[in-house]
């Protein structure tokens, strides 16, 4: 059973004068690929439930079967991941992870980042003002969860297991 409804038109993004919010693909992969491990310590920091990701040894083939997960995920309506891109598509700034949830208690888990550069710049409060107003918004979910932000991931941890 696919996480998005069929009858609801899967989001195509945000267009924001600092950012472009689009669905990730393929070829994103050198892009994600340097934002990513340009910022491993601080995702592993952000999303402790993540099995240790990125590893160290990531290479540019992971990434891309990654990316290739990730979009198939979206066609078949079960997870979404976008790109956070910069105004001229030239540099990934991020990602927006739409999921399905793990735990009990909300119709959605939403999470997010920045690379590293990015901290201290604003953006990371600007993408969460604008992703948030886009999943009231763009999406069909009435209970919206923010692991890392709006309950720690400890306490998401804890909670019970969705069905």
């Amino acid at each position: 059973m696919p996480f998005l409804p069929r009858t609801h038109e899967i989001p195509a993004g945000v267009e924001h004068e600092r950012f472009h919010i689009r669905p990730i693909a393929i070829h994103d992969a050198v892009r994600d690929f340097d934002a990513v491990m340009s910022s491993a310590s601080r995702l592993r920091e952000r999303f402790p439930y993540s099995g240790g990701w990125p590893l160290d040894d990531m290479t540019l083939e992971d990434n891309l079967i990654d990316l290739a997960w990730h979009q198939k995920e979206a066609l078949l309506r079960r997870s979404f991941n976008y790109a956070v891109m910069s105004p001229d598509g030239s540099r990934m700034l991020g990602c927006v992870y739409v999921e399905p949830p793990e735990k009990r208690g909300a119709d959605a888990d939403v999470s997010f980042w920045v690379r590293t550069d990015e901290e201290g710049t604003g953006l990371e409060e600007e993408l969460e003002r604008v992703v948030r107003a886009w999943m009231r918004e763009a999406w069909p979910y009435a209970s919206v969860r923010w692991p890392g932000r709006d309950i720690s991931w400890e306490e998401w941890d804890l909670l019970p297991d969705a069905p």
